[in-house]
């Protein structure tokens, strides 16, 4: 997150709605720690175009093992039916 958070007024404005002071800075102080934990929009889209590179790369690669597993038992399947047809 870009926008700076003003701790002193967040302060000043809880101590000017009936709040203590010791409680209003705590709890400034808190808003401010948390700000840092905030996950932007572009952070996600970061993550989820590496997700997605990822998923896209794992099927591909599970595609072609699935066209293999296909050829070899179109190989043995060809396999066995010459050997039971006698050629």
């Amino acid at each position: 997150m870009n926008a700076a958070f003003d701790t002193l007024d967040a302060a000043r404005r809880l101590e000017a709605a009936g709040m203590g002071r010791d409680e209003a800075e705590a709890i400034a102080a808190i808003v401010r720690g948390a700000q840092g934990q905030l996950v932007t929009i572009g952070d996600l889209s970061g993550h989820l175009s590496a997700l997605e590179a990822r998923l896209y790369r794992a099927l591909w690669i599970q595609a072609a093992g699935i066209i293999a597993t296909i050829a070899a038992l179109a190989g043995i399947a060809i396999g066995l039916a010459s050997l039971w047809s006698g050629q």
